[in-house]
């Protein structure tokens, strides 16, 4: 990278929508790209970028015939723009939780199945927090367990809902409910129609489906002996392996009950082949204040009744 004898001076608003234009070009990997992110045409992100680079006196990308790509510089300036934004929102939510009004973000993830399972109370609570704090804005994403933990530990997110399966020192967690799982088959499976005693002794031979994360220790040993061969974790992904005819796998109860009842998938030796699982609240064990988060937590607690904590 070349030396240059320049001094940027003061950053203010423009150059900060400017990178703001140029990282949403690089993480969309070209201009053409982002245009619909940006909601403007080509020659409007083009002249941004440009004035960018003179503003810095660096060449920034290089695009032409050979595509879109980064110089070294640009590669520097990307990651410092990346933590500059990260520090302004920081600084907003910030401010936004030290104000007397509710303001800023609220932002969900959640586990799959769990916003619409009738015990979450999800929508009871949605509607309590947003008479309380109408100017809050919610976002919520669906995930995996794995993902919304690293979401919380990263401040991506403020609330999780993940079945448990590890305690982490960082998270807090509140139980909300538990899932009866037990091990199905589709109507056409072999194991359909054997007796339990038959299913029990052959299931282990057939090929199974499976979330594809380290499981906890009840679900380790339901499927530690079986043919694991494809993985699934969402549930309507995995009912559809079910489907099939050609997989088993465990799925919650109440989640397969109606395609029981309507004769599409049969419970594999029901009394021998089913485990507990946990659904947990966490959020980030932290002393920064996030006014929303603590909000939520609130109607959390006055929303679910009985509520308890985790068993860790």
């Amino acid at each position: 990278m070349s030396v240059k004898n320049y001094s940027l001076g003061q950053v203010g608003d423009y150059e900060i929508k400017q990178l703001k234009v140029f990282k949403t070009v690089v993480d969309c990997g070209g201009f053409s790209a982002a245009e619909t992110s940006l909601n403007i045409g080509r020659s409007t992100i083009s002249l941004h970028i440009s004035n960018l680079e003179a503003r810095l006196n660096l060449v920034l990308c290089k695009r032409g015939r050979g595509g879109f790509s980064l110089t070294e510089e640009g590669v520097i300036i990307y990651k410092m723009t990346e933590n500059l934004l990260e520090s302004l929102d920081a600084f907003r939510t910030t401010v936004n939780n030290l104000n007397a009004s509710l303001t800023g973000k609220l932002r969900l993830a959640l586990s799959d199945k769990v916003s619409l399972d009738p015990r979450s109370h999800f929508p009871e609570m949605i509607q309590r927090f947003s008479s309380e704090a109408p100017e809050v804005s919610i976002t919520t994403n669906v995930a995996s367990m794995s993902n919304i933990e690293r979401m919380i530990l990263n401040d991506e997110a403020d609330i999780g809902f993940i079945p448990y399966h590890r305690k982490l020192d960082g998270l807090s967690y509140v139980h909300l409910y538990s899932d009866d799982c037990y091990l199905y088959c589709g109507k056409g499976h072999p194991l359909a129609t054997m007796s339990v005693e038959d299913q029990d002794e052959k299931v282990d031979k057939y090929p199974a489906t499976h979330a594809g994360l380290k499981p906890h220790e009840a679900v380790s040993e339901q499927i530690s002996h079986m043919n694991l061969t494809a993985i699934s974790y969402f549930y309507d992904s995995r009912l559809a392996l079910i489907l099939s005819g050609r997989y088993i796998g465990f799925l919650p109860e109440l989640y397969a009950a109606p395609y029981v009842e309507s004769g599409k998938i049969v419970a594999v030796a029901p009394d021998r082949r089913s485990y507990t699982l946990g659904v947990a609240v966490i959020c980030k064990k932290t002393t920064q204040p996030n006014k929303p988060r603590e909000l939520f937590l609130k109607v959390l607690h006055q929303t679910v009744e009985e509520l308890i904590s985790a068993p860790y």
